[in-house]
């Protein structure tokens, strides 16, 4: 399912127009990334959490040359999912 699917989903089940649909998901969405960029997490009860995970600085190498080179650490985003999604899901 693409985000244009997503949206029609949406509508057709809140019985909304398809604009208004993807105001509201352009909104959350936009909601989850302030949050995560303030280091934040979002917790939906039921579906799941949304977290900024840390990755270490590690020596890696290139594929190319096989030359080592220093891979800086990072903040990721990521996804743990609720006990009521992964019960749908299975």
């Amino acid at each position: 399912m693409n985000k244009s699917e997503l949206i029609d989903q949406i509508a057709k089940t809140a019985d909304i127009s398809k604009a208004a649909a993807g105001r509201a998901l352009d909104a959350t969405i936009g909601a989850v990334k302030t949050a995560l960029k303030k280091g934040q997490g979002v917790t939906l009860v039921g579906f799941g959490s949304f977290y900024v995970g840390k990755r270490a600085a590690r020596t890696g190498r290139n594929p190319r040359t096989g030359a080592a080179i220093k891979i800086k650490a990072a903040k990721t985003p990521k996804f743990r999912a609720g006990k009521a999604l992964k019960d749908a899901v299975n």
